[in-house]
């Protein structure tokens, strides 16, 4: 489902741009964080290495480095690990919020070395009652990121907020330009790419069904 954004709004998220930057997260400790959550996860499903391996479609040694953070996963191995544990993507790279009024401040964060033309900033981490998260993207110029199937029952919503950007949904490229959106099926194999010669911003509304 397309849809374009209205001029005039009745509900309005104010966010701090300077506050992006104010917590800097290195690889290392984003690394920190990632083997820390995975652990607990595993250690909370009983779950061994081979059975994680079986359950996420990640390698026992990739899952092995990861836990004794000497790699940091990509986006895309990062989903397949979400999705194997049935958990959100942010429960990795940020803390849960309560669902309290307040500003929340994050950073754009470069997940893994071979994302460097992708940065994601958590704007509002998931939230277990409402179950979904909200993430604000950048794609530079060239970038092409595919992402494997979330788990059944996983929606997204995608708003175009500078430039232009691509999405691929069924197979197929659906053009969205600066305010422009879109609604899919993110149990199915899906990916975003900037073809411009400028940078893209979006933000990236998941949610994870009943």
């Amino acid at each position: 489902m397309r849809y374009r954004a209205q001029s005039s709004q009745l509900n309005i998220v104010r966010y701090n741009v300077q506050a992006f930057f104010i917590k800097r997260f290195t690889l290392e400790n984003l690394a920190t964080k990632i083997a820390s959550v995975l652990k607990a996860y595993r250690k909370e499903k009983g779950w061994s290495l081979d059975i994680t391996s079986q359950k996420t479609g990640v390698s026992k040694a990739m899952l092995g480095q990861i836990e004794r953070g000497e790699s940091s996963p990509t986006i895309a191995t990062l989903w397949k690990i979400a999705s194997g544990f049935g958990v959100s993507f942010s429960s990795f790279v940020e803390d849960t919020t309560s669902r309290e009024s307040h500003v929340h401040r994050s950073a754009f964060r470069q997940v893994h070395p071979a994302d460097d033309k992708i940065r994601v900033l958590p704007l509002f981490p998931y939230d277990e009652e409402l179950r979904f998260e909200v993430f604000i993207i950048e794609l530079l110029p060239g970038c092409e990121h595919l992402s494997p199937p979330h788990q059944k029952g996983v929606a997204e919503h995608v708003i175009v907020s500078q430039g232009e950007i691509e999405v691929l949904v069924n197979g197929s490229w659906v053009h969205l330009q600066e305010n422009e959106g879109l609604h899919f099926d993110a149990s199915l194999p899906h990916g975003y790419r900037n073809i411009s010669a400028t940078k893209a911003v979006f933000h990236d509304i998941i949610h994870y069904g009943i």
